[in-house]
């Protein structure tokens, strides 16, 4: 994946985690029912997912990431 389609993603996973967390902090409204989307979750789901591609990006820039990369 390139740097442009990484950056991409990683906006569009900052664009969900900030949305679900506004949902999820928002007032329920008990004519309406039961909140059937758990923004909570979506929240973390989004928040993982940017931790993995600013992993990928450090990597594109040539900084290793993983296990058994420190060499003593």
């Amino acid at each position: 994946m390139s740097l442009q389609i990484t950056l991409a993603f990683m906006a569009a996973a900052v664009a969900l985690f900030i949305f679900a967390a506004w949902q999820t902090r928002a007032e329920p409204d008990p004519a309406k029912g039961p909140r059937m989307i758990p923004w909570t979750l979506i929240a973390l789901t989004a928040a993982f997912f940017f931790i993995i591609l600013a992993a990928h990006v450090f990597n594109l820039f040539g900084i290793e990431t993983g296990r058994g990369q420190a060499q003593f």
